[in-house]
């Protein structure tokens, strides 16, 4: 029940929340707002361009949503995002940790397994003496 509360919230809240932060941005129903991040966006934009801004960039989408809002299908994809996202954070809870079981004891598999960093050479052997080299 608290995932469908969350998913629900999220859905809303994702659809909701756009209008209002391209708004707080610059991009209204009227225009570009002066001074805004839109406006230096533009600015950018049209120094980048050549003296225009491209039909079909970043700012000419934003400047479109801002004053019309976003389709249908924006709105249920936006919608669900945010229903998953909302969803994906009630199942999380951070503070709760799950106890978690130990590995399963094999001992065979531990017998087969050489110790960490112990090398699997053979030490060297004592060099061989001779009478002739005595003398």
């Amino acid at each position: 029940m608290k995932r469908l509360v969350a998913a629900a919230v999220g859905g809303a809240v994702a659809v909701g929340t756009v209008p209002v932060v391209l708004s707080s941005l610059g991009f209204t129903g009227a225009g570009i707002a002066a001074s805004s991040i839109a406006a230096k966006m533009m600015s950018a934009a049209a120094i980048a361009n050549g003296g225009g801004v491209s039909a079909g960039g970043l700012v000419a989408t934003l400047q479109s949503v801002g004053a019309a809002g976003l389709s249908m299908s924006s709105n249920v994809l936006l919608g669900s995002v945010g229903s998953a996202f909302g969803a994906w954070l009630a199942g999380s809870e951070k503070g709760k940790e799950t106890p978690s079981s130990p590995p399963p004891a094999c001992p065979e598999a531990e017998e087969d397994q050489p110790e960490e960093n112990v090398p699997e050479v053979e030490p060297p052997k004592a060099p061989l003496k001779s009478d002739e080299h005595d003398k």
